[in-house]
């Protein structure tokens, strides 16, 4: 089956060229919850808590630090209920999965708007660097902020990513960080990163990345009697990201942003390993850019406006050589163009009442040079009424989402898909005087759309793919205490959850290896716990500890037909248990850290038979943090091994993830 799809450039270019030829962004609708990247502190007193009546867990630029983090599959991989669907190596593709439902049910967000790919339904996270993300935050259900686009309403998760904004103090016009990271697998990876004040509303925000690495390195098969070594091949990964954008700022009742993004990659997929023999792999190519703008208003009245527009273009090439057929190899391009509008307002009726409405309208084409492809385009509308009521300790909240969606294709015959309605809600309540203890549940039904790809791709004869329905309840608890002892805080967080799928969309083998077969076969109960845990000590003589844990506990079965094997069996590629634990030694402007990622066995094929088993696994990685000067310049220096103990291991079953790597980075603020 195809996968998801997903330039050649010299130093110079990758660090000079984009600071003088484009503009950056500004992030809406967030609390600046950390310091921009040069200023990453080792010194930590208060728990990082977003107000929120669904689940919701936040992690920052330093929390990066402490996990030894990379891209952003890496830092999400310590939340609870995070499953990342990784092939390994830096070239592998990495897919997100929240509490059992797959990448498809997850809306991944970039300063306020989705990153969308109609074709796959999925994001891989691995293209998405950390040099210019301030926070990134999970929410399960659905963002509490009421003034936001119809699409944070329409996903049974949203993955929200906040960039760096411009934070330059009165006496500084200008600011330049710029850094080098090499190591491991060939590593060469410098960034810059500039911010510009034009005038008294004006900033600018340039980000570059170049990233250069071979991918190459030792894997061994766990539990298989050898002790031979193997080299992995074919992870290469050469990239140039460009972020930029443009922010105007009135006294903060006026905002307005216009932002840039340009991806540019050649990447080695890696393929799978049998008995130490490695396919050959695939080669994909990406050339994406967007462009987005967004404008926030409020009124003394409280009403509030927000306008987003986005416009984007992916751009792939995917070859698969050798390959058995007549040509010898697969070579297709695919080009996906995508026009996005979003308005939504909210109101307080009172103090204490807010609603809001927001409407979102897209089109989307998806271009290909394979096979009587179907060139299939997708309009969709969105409309979501929400409101959110407090009295007393008490806080309600709740929306109704209306979908329609219009297809039309040039080959064959477009599926009509009905008009859904996706109720939703929420309910918070603080049980005593103390704002300690806090207590939440919600209940939501919404849905995903088969993909272009379920529907068209290698479609010779038409398919009638229902949407994949989930029912999502929840019932939690947090505890947030600030403290005067030994502590400065504790932070408890527990929830419940019961997800039931209906009607899930099954890819099956074709006799071509290369084309599935969909279709809705699949019925899927989830019940899951997730615990969290942070906490950290006060200063005692420049001293500090900090420490965060986050387990996941996932029953995911197969309901579908008694008939089966599968039946009553834990689905494919779920562990039930997976633990993630962060320590942390702060002395003056030294950081020490050590994570470790904890995961229970896994099936490959959802039969649960022993033979099938992807054996579970222990990852640590350990960083080092110095923050010094430099001709009074600010320096900083990290050194990170990740995986310090050398395990082989997999996540996905044949595809071997690196054994103990290394980087430094060296970056310094002008």
């Amino acid at each position: 089956m195809k996968g998801s799809k997903f330039h050649r450039s010299i130093f110079l270019k990758a660090i000079l060229v984009p600071v003088f030829t484009l503009p950056a962004i500004v992030v809406f609708g967030q609390t600046d919850t950390s310091r921009t990247l040069h200023e990453v502190s080792v010194n930590a007193h208060k728990a990082l808590v977003v107000p929120s009546i669904t689940p919701v867990q936040q992690i920052n630029n330093q929390d990066f630090i402490r996990s030894g983090s990379f891209n952003v599959a890496d830092a999400v991989r310590t939340l609870s209920g995070v499953n990342i669907k990784d092939y390994g190596g830096i070239g592998g593709i990495k897919t997100i999965s929240v509490r059992g439902l797959g990448a498809g049910h997850t809306a991944v967000f970039y300063d306020g708007l989705q990153l969308n790919d109609a074709e796959t339904g999925q994001i891989d996270l691995s293209k998405l660097s950390l040099i210019n993300i301030r926070s990134i935050t999970l929410y399960n259900g659905q963002p509490d902020d009421l003034l936001q686009p119809a699409r944070a309403f329409a996903a049974a998760s949203v993955l929200s990513l906040q960039t760096v904004p411009a934070q330059l103090g009165n006496d500084k016009a200008y600011e330049i960080t710029a850094g080098v990271k090499g190591g491991s697998f060939g590593l060469f990876n410098p960034y810059v990163l500039y911010q510009q004040r034009l005038s008294k509303r004006w900033t600018t925000v340039v980000t570059n990345n170049y990233i250069n690495a071979n991918g190459r390195y030792k894997f061994d098969t766990p539990n298989d009697g050898s002790d031979t070594l193997s080299t992995r091949h074919n992870s290469q990964v050469r990239s140039l990201q460009t972020d930029a954008a443009l922010y105007w700022n009135k006294n903060d009742s006026s905002l307005f942003s216009v932002h840039a993004n340009f991806y540019n990659a050649k990447r080695g997929l890696p393929g799978a390993v049998v008995f130490y023999t490695e396919s050959p792999g695939e080669k994909l190519d990406n050339d994406d850019i967007f462009l987005q703008a967004s404008f926030k208003r409020i009124w003394k009245n409280s009403l509030q406006l927000l306008l987003n527009s986005k416009v984007s273009q992916l751009k792939t090439r995917y070859l698969d050589s050798p390959y058995f057929n007549t040509q010898g190899y697969i070579l297709q391009h695919y080009k996906q163009r995508e026009a996005y509008q979003s308005a939504a307002l909210s109101y307080n009726l009172t103090n204490d009442w807010v609603i809001s409405y927001a409407a979102d309208g897209s089109y989307t084409k998806v271009d290909a040079d394979i096979y009587k492809y179907a060139y299939p385009s997708r309009f969709t509308l969105l409309n979501a009424l929400a409101s959110k009521l407090k009295f007393d300790r008490w806080e309600l909240a709740g929306n109704l989402l209306h979908t329609y969606i219009n297809e039309k294709v040039e080959r064959g015959k477009a599926l009509q898909q009905s008009p859904v309605l996706s109720p939703t809600l929420m309910l918070g309540v603080q049980p005593f005087a103390s704002k300690a203890l806090k207590l939440r549940a919600f209940y939501k039904n919404i849905f995903r759309a088969p993909t272009l790809d379920e529907l068209y791709y290698f479609a010779f004869v038409d398919r009638v793919i229902k949407p994949e329905f989930v029912k999502q309840y929840d019932l939690g608890a947090t505890y947030n205490k600030d403290m005067n002892g030994l502590f400065s805080y504790v932070f408890l967080s527990a929830d419940v959850y019961y997800n039931n799928v209906r009607d899930k969309i099954i890819g099956i083998p074709s006799a071509n290896p290369a084309v599935f077969s969909f279709s809705n076969v699949g019925r899927v109960d989830i019940k899951g716990l997730d615990l969290g845990l942070k906490t950290a000590t006060r200063n005692f003589g420049n001293w500090s500890l900090s420490l965060t844990a986050n387990y996941t506990y996932q029953q995911a079965l197969d309901v579908t037909d008694p008939a089966l094997s599968t039946y009553l069996q834990q689905i494919a590629y779920t562990p039930k248990h997976t633990l993630a634990l962060n320590t942390g030694i702060n002395f003056k402007k030294l950081g020490i850290y050590y994570n470790q990622i904890i995961s229970s066995k896994r099936n490959y094929n959802g039969d649960n038979d022993p033979g099938h088993d992807v054996p579970g696994y222990a990852v640590g990685d350990a960083s080092i943090l110095y923050n010094t000067s430099f001709d009074h310049l600010p320096l900083r220096l990290s050194v990170e091994a990740n995986n310090i103990f050398n395990k082989y291991y997999a996540i996905i079953q044949s595809y071997p993830m690196p054994g103990r790597s290394y980087r430094l980075t060296m970056q310094i603020t002008i």
